[in-house]
């Protein structure tokens, strides 16, 4: 014999939390209003057994993680892209610094100098390396398109 749907409303144990009779008649209209909607959705989407409900539920269930877990990659490599995008334009900024540096043949006079320049060239350079693992580094204006693209692919999802 299938299982039917079987919705229980409890107010008892809010009016033992002490709330009053207004509260009550609140609760009780509020309730009749959602199971009054829920009935209906059920009844349209022919959702009134309770393996068909189960199933529909363990559907919706996978789908939004599957979504999350579209959405978290997505994230990462907004990440990963915001970082190459910084470290870009912190190289960029540091470069004639470092090559002073290299010029000077790694003085430490020129290197107390210019220790936050250096150091920042450096750190630039160490991200290159971890998020592009040797892979060549892309032109400003391909991470920008890339940026732009892994939005509207997050908002769409976000969407579903």
């Amino acid at each position: 014999m299938p299982r039917k749907v079987n919705l229980i409303i409890d107010i008892q144990s809010r009016m033992r939390a002490g709330k009053g009779p207004a509260y009550e008649r609140w609760a009780k209209v509020f309730n009749l209003k959602q199971l009054a909607a829920t009935l209906q959705y059920l009844q349209e989407n022919n959702l009134l057994e309770y393996e068909q409900l189960a199933e529909r539920t363990a559907q919706a269930t996978d789908r939004f993680h599957a979504f999350s877990d579209k959405i978290k990659s997505i994230e990462a490599a907004a990440n990963a892209n915001a970082e190459l995008m910084a470290a870009t334009v912190d190289y960029a900024k540091t470069r004639a610094v470092f090559d002073g540096y290299k010029a000077a043949k790694y003085s430490r006079k020129y290197y107390a100098e210019h220790e936050a320049d250096i150091e920042l060239h450096r750190a630039a350079q160490a991200t290159f390396r971890r998020v592009l693992s040797g892979a060549k580094l892309p032109k400003i204006d391909m991470l920008k398109q890339e940026r732009r693209r892994l939005t509207a692919e997050k908002k769409t999802a976000y969407k579903e």
